[in-house]
């Protein structure tokens, strides 16, 4: 199953220079939806070189080719039902880390996720200091 954004099918090459991206997965046959955020990259720790100190840093693409959510109800969904079930779309790309996290938590608290019985996200967990959102715009 592909991510969806803006109507499109969403390929690696749309990644531009984002950072990460916030995305809704909805169950087809009864509207339930799942609103969360995922990372294109990022950053793996290397052990030093030899007779160095300092670690080396490496930056991988994740899975967010593959990924369908970390909601233990949304999960449990999938397996039940099946991936062809659940649709996919990208709803906000983002540039950096901090506006990754601030933009899930903002659609999750504009979406009011946590008291609809028709939504399988549970929680909502952020952490966040001003440098991290200084420059971002809301939509």
């Amino acid at each position: 199953m592909e991510w969806i954004y803006n109507g499109k099918k969403f390929e690696k090459e749309d990644i531009g220079e984002n950072y990460g991206f916030i995305y809704r997965i909805t169950n087809t046959d009864n509207g339930y939806d799942y609103v969360g955020r995922k990372y294109f990259y990022t950053k793996r720790k290397l052990k030093p070189l030899k007779g160095k100190k300092r670690k080396r840093i490496k930056i991988v693409e994740t899975d967010w080719d593959s990924y369908y959510g970390s909601s233990n109800r949304l999960t449990a969904a999938i397996e039940e039902l099946g991936k062809g079930v659940f649709k996919r779309e990208i709803i906000h790309l983002c540039k950096t880390r901090g506006e990754t996290n601030y933009m899930e938590m903002w659609y999750q608290v504009q979406e009011n996720v946590l008291l609809r019985e028709d939504n399988y996200n549970g929680i909502i967990a952020i952490k966040l200091n001003h440098n991290s959102v200084k420059n971002l715009s809301i939509p």
